[in-house]
C-alpha cells in the first residue's frame, strides 16, 4: 500500500483530546480543555431553538446569514471603531479553527514564510506546513511573556508572507500591549506582510487590560484578517461559530477557502449568535468580571498548594509552575499523574511548542468552571500532595 499523508500520519492526537479522555476514564475534574461547564445566555439559546422552527434550515449563504454578518460588522464598530462592510468583508465559519485554516489558505503559497509566536495553539504549525509554507517561530519567555523585539524582527525576511498573532493569548493569558502591536505593525508594513489575528478571547480580559485589535491600528486594516469566536464570547464552545473580518480583497479569497472546507455553518446557530452580539454592554462586562473572579479563586488555591502561578491578563487559562512541589517528572508526566492520582486534569504547556527544547515544568489550568468545581479541584490536589508529603516524611 502506498503511504498516506506523511505530515498527518506523523501528527499525534491532540493533547486536549488525550487529556479529556483520560479525565473521563479517571473521573477527574477537567481543568484541561478550555470549555465552560455551564450553558451560555438563555436568550441566545432560545433564539437558536426558535430559529429551528421557522423554515430556514436549508443552505445559508456561503459567507453567512445576513443577520450575523451585519451583527459582526456592528460589533466591530461598537467595540473598536472599525468600519466593516457586512456584505463583502465578513465570512462566517464553522468555528475559529476553521477560520484560521481558511485565512492561511487564502494567503499562503508553497515556500512562503509565516512568523509565529510560541507558545502557540497547536493547529497553527501543522496547517502552515500542510500548505507547503515555512514556519518561523519566535519564543516568548515566562513569567512575563514579553515580546522579544530583536528576535521577532530577525524572523521577518523577503519571503515572509504573513504572521499569526494570538491576543489575548492561549496558553499564556498574555494581552499584547499597544507598543508591542505598533512594533508588529511596523514590521508588517516594512515587509509587506499580512497578519492572521486570532482574537477569540477578545472580550475576556482582566485587571483593566483592554484588547486592541491589530486591525484597528493606522495603516493595518488592509493587512489584517481578524478572527472572532461565538464559542468563547457566549460560553457555547460546541456551537463552532467563528467569523472573519477582513478587507474585501482578502475576504473574497477566505470565502473560497471556506467553500472548500465546510461551505456553510448551521443557520439557526448563526442567527442566535447575531442576537448575542447585539447584547448590551453589561453582558460583556459581566462575563469578563465573572471569569476574573474565577481566575483569582483558582490562582489563590494553586498558590496555596505551593505552585508558582503566572499572571494572566486574558483568556480562560492560567499557567502554573509545579517545580516547587518537587515532582520528579516533566509536564506531561505531571498532568497525567494528577489526572490519575488526584483526579484533576490539566494540560502540559510543552504541548504548545513546536521545538523539542520547550520548558517542561508548567501546566495550564482552565478556570472557566463553576466556583464549586474549582474549589473541589484545589481540594483534591491538596489532599493528594499533602498525602504525598506525609508518605515521603514517613
Amino acid at each position: 500500500m502506498k503511504p498516506v499523508n506523511s505530515l498527518l500520519s506523523a501528527t499525534g492526537t491532540t493533547v486536549f483530546t488525550v487529556m479529556s479522555a483520560l479525565a473521563v476514564q479517571h473521573g477527574a475534574i477537567n481543568l484541561g480543555q478550555g470549555f465552560p461547564d455551564t450553558d451560555g445566555p438563555a436568550d441566545v439559546l432560545a433564539a437558536a431553538a426558535d430559529a429551528l422552527a421557522d423554515g430556514r434550515n436549508q443552505y445559508p449563504p456561503l459567507t453567512g446569514v445576513p443577520e450575523l454578518r451585519q451583527a459582526v460588522a456592528a460589533a466591530n464598530a461598537r467595540f473598536y471603531g472599525l468600519q466593516i462592510d457586512p456584505a463583502s468583508e465578513v465570512v462566517v465559519t464553522s468555528g475559529a479553527t476553521e477560520a484560521i485554516t481558511a485565512c492561511l489558505m487564502a494567503l499562503l503559497d508553497p515556500g512562503d514564510e509565516v512568523v509565529l509566536i510560541e507558545p502557540l495553539y497547536d493547529t497553527y504549525v501543522p496547517v502552515v506546513r500542510m500548505l507547503g509554507a515555512v514556519p518561523r517561530i519566535v519564543r516568548l519567555t515566562p513569567p512575563k511573556w514579553e515580546l522579544p523585539r530583536a528576535e521577532l524582527a530577525a524572523a521577518f525576511g523577503p519571503r515572509t508572507k504573513a504572521m499569526m498573532l494570538n491576543t489575548p493569548m492561549n496558553p499564556t493569558g498574555k494581552v499584547f500591549t499597544a507598543a508591542e502591536l505598533a512594533f508588529i505593525g511596523d514590521l508588517l508594513v516594512r515587509h509587506d506582510a499580512y497578519a492572521v489575528c486570532d482574537e477569540v478571547y477578545e472580550h475576556l480580559t482582566y485587571d483593566g487590560w483592554r484588547h486592541i485589535p491589530l486591525m484597528s491600528l493606522p495603516g493595518l486594516r488592509e493587512r489584517c484578517l481578524r478572527i472572532g469566536s461565538a464559542g468563547k464570547t457566549f460560553s457555547l464552545t460546541g456551537w463552532k461559530v467563528g467569523y472573519v473580518s477582513a478587507d474585501k480583497s482578502l475576504a473574497a479569497v477566505v470565502a473560497k477557502a471556506h467553500q472548500n472546507l465546510t461551505f456553510t455553518t448551521p443557520p439557526n446557530l448563526q442567527r442566535a449568535v447575531a442576537v448575542g452580539l447585539a447584547k448590551e454592554d453589561g453582558y460583556f462586562t459581566a462575563i469578563a468580571d465573572g471569569l476574573q473572579a474565577k481566575r483569582d479563586r483558582l490562582a489563590a488555591g494553586l498558590a496555596g498548594l505551593g505552585l508558582g502561578v503566572l499572571p494572566a491578563q486574558g483568556s480562560y487559562f492560567i499557567t502554573a509552575d509545579f517545580a516547587p512541589l518537587g515532582f520528579a517528572g516533566d509536564d506531561v508526566a505531571f498532568c497525567r499523574h494528577i489526572t490519575e492520582a488526584a483526579r484533576v486534569a490539566a494540560i502540559p504547556v510543552s504541548a504548545f511548542y513546536d521545538g523539542a527544547d520547550a520548558p517542561r515544568h508548567y501546566a495550564r489550568f482552565a478556570f472557566c468552571k463553576q466556583e464549586a468545581v474549582l474549589d473541589e479541584a484545589v481540594a483534591r490536589l491538596a489532599r493528594h500532595f499533602g498525602a504525598a508529603k506525609l508518605t515521603e516524611a514517613g
